[in-house]
């Protein structure tokens, strides 16, 4: 009996030793303390992140999603409801399901609660035809459980509020990932990894290559990258180009403390020098904002409030640009609404999605360059500070008394939500990151792809739309006033093919990552390509390639074109 007790003994323990070894232990099991595996892990759960962890789990793959905040999608679910697309028929696979499931969401009455679904009308690039099959405007909280719906019968572990560490927190064996390791401690293995971040922190962590900022025209032979003017008088003789049309201040606002007199220093948030030679490059970055979420439903709006701290001379440019006008204040710009600077597009249930328009706005330009590489501390206090600058300006065109009447009486109408974020004050926790790190693998795609003149030959998906940047910095002009600088609107002809190769680093750096957010592309392309329906896109193509090298037991980089292009086919991604 002895004996058979200890047979018995060795027997389990060969079993469970054969059992830890085996590479496809289910999500969430232990394979030492504090260590979780799966076959693919996410880092971002941002709408790459979460496409990717879908069709991952799809294909049969287990899957471990990490959200370094409390809520899943990004600025999908976090202010972006108005959906920056260019050409809806290149939107397909699990992000054109996904705005099918945002039209079903609707179509059901419950969820309308503050307005009738009758009276609710869209409008601008995204208004939904009544013969689509998709909606293309929602609320954040609508997306969010778009999002829980699709992923909840599937084998994903979402792991919340975990922040990689970036010191030392990847573990490589020659150039593959072996495992990521969170500030917690928490350590969590896998087959293949994917960096689905806006700021390509795990690409970073990795060493893989990437740059910051814009390149200089010549780099790859561009014309709309690096510094980007529209000073009038260096315009005409030709030494810069006239970009920065739009989005900049009325002629004639002072930038000096006192109004000129240039030695009593200038005004907060202005950079000291000119604009820079155009078309050259540098490390700075296009500005950020919160896309805020607002109503004018008195039952559910919190009014602007003043912030702590409030310093009027923040806003010093903003009282100025209004007082500027020559005439009437109706007749200051001749685009959107003369009377506010913001685009307030219509969302369902008497909210909107706000963004940045006119000359001073909601993006708090030449205040986030540190952003990218800042450590979390730090990148806290640059979301705070935009935050609370943020908070200020809605303040001020709400209730300030050097701010028009007529503006004043618009913009009160106004606040923020009491049903769509878990913050009090109604403000979200996702700052608006429009660029951060970009990689730079062997494939880089420019502003040459973006126009046509050069194609891929291994598209994993498509963009459409424009080359866009918001401004990069706020400088006093020759004429002696403020300007700000950065600004691209340039269209694209036509939908263009984004390379495999893009979202995949040099093999020799790392062979089992893969990076759709913060793919290689220059500065100007990146504007194009970084929409959030694109980036479902390469999410989803992300986790096809990450599964065929899982099957094939091969790197990321050496699947073979033809069997990537048959896999996203089938799945419904538009390539062409």
């Amino acid at each position: 009996m002895k004996v058979s007790k200890t047979i018995t003994t060795v027997l389990l323990l060969i079993i469970i030793g054969l059992a830890s070894c085996d590479t496809k232990n289910s999500v969430g099991d232990k394979t030492k303390e504090g260590q979780k595996s799966a076959d693919v892990v996410i880092y971002g759960g941002t709408s790459a992140g979460v496409s990717a962890a879908i069709q991952s789990a799809r294909l049969g793959k287990s899957v471990i999603l990490i959200e370094p905040s409390n809520r899943l999608g990004g600025l999908t679910t976090g202010g972006l409801g108005q959906t920056d697309i260019g050409n809806k028929q290149v939107v397909g696979g699990i992000a054109r399901e996904f705005y099918r499931n945002i039209k079903s969401h609707y179509q059901d009455s419950t969820n309308w609660v503050w307005q009738a679904r009758s009276d609710y009308i869209d409008g601008g690039q995204t208004r939904s035809g009544k013969e689509e099959d998709s909606m293309w405007t929602f609320e954040p909280s609508a997306a969010l459980q778009v999002y829980h719906d699709m992923i909840k019968d599937l084998d994903i572990t979402i792991v919340y509020k975990q922040r990689l560490n970036r010191s030392t927190g990847v573990a490589k064996v020659n150039n593959a990932i072996k495992s990521i390791t969170m500030e917690s401690g928490e350590t969590y293995h896998g087959k293949v990894f994917m960096d689905a971040t806006y700021e390509g922190d795990l690409l970073a962590s990795a060493g893989v290559s990437y740059t910051v900022g814009r390149e200089s025209n010549s780099q790859y032979g561009e014309t709309l990258n690096g510094v980007q003017a529209n000073d009038k008088s260096e315009a005409l003789l030709g030494t810069v180009s006239n970009n920065s049309v739009y989005h900049n201040f009325i002629d004639g606002v002072d930038p000096y403390i006192v109004e000129g007199d240039s030695t009593s220093g200038l005004l907060p948030f202005i950079t000291e020098g000119g604009p820079g030679i155009d078309g050259q490059g540098d490390n700075r970055i296009q500005a950020y904002c919160f896309r805020m979420t607002l109503t004018d439903h008195p039952d559910n709006r919190i009014p602007f409030a003043k912030p702590e701290n409030y310093k009027e001379l923040d806003y010093e440019l903003l009282f100025r640009n209004y007082e500027a006008a020559d005439g009437p204040i109706e007749e200051m710009y001749s685009y959107g609404d003369p009377l506010v600077p913001w685009i307030n597009s219509a969302m369902p249930n008497r909210k909107t999605d706000t963004n940045n328009q006119k000359g001073f706005s909601t993006d708090f330009i030449g205040q986030n360059w540190d952003y990218p590489e800042a450590s979390y501390e730090e990148r806290e206090e640059i979301i705070e500070r935009h935050r609370h600058y943020q908070q200020g300006l809605m303040w001020t065109l709400a209730y300030h008394p050097r701010i028009p009447v007529k503006v004043r009486e618009k913009v009160s109408q106004w606040g923020t939500c009491k049903d769509e974020y878990e913050r009090e004050d109604g403000w979200q926790q996702q700052l608006y990151i429009r660029e951060a790190r970009r990689m730079i693998s062997d494939y880089v795609m420019t502003q040459k792809n973006c126009e046509g003149i050069e194609l891929v030959n291994d598209p994993i998906g498509m963009a459409a739309y424009g080359m866009d940047s918001h401004q990069v910095k706020r400088y006093v002009n020759s004429d002696g006033y403020v300007s700000n600088e950065g600004n691209v609107e340039a269209h694209v002809k036509a939908p263009f093919p984004i390379s495999y190769r893009s979202i995949v680093p040099k093999k020799e750096e790392c062979s089992n990552l893969l990076i759709p957010i913060c793919l290689s592309a220059s500065h100007i392309a990146f504007g194009s390509i970084r929409m959030e329906p694109v980036f479902m896109v390469l999410g989803q193509s992300s986790a096809v390639i990450a599964s065929l090298a899982i099957d094939e037991n091969k790197p990321v980089q050496d699947i073979e074109y033809p069997k990537i292009r048959e896999h996203l086919i089938r799945l419904d991604q538009v390539l062409e």
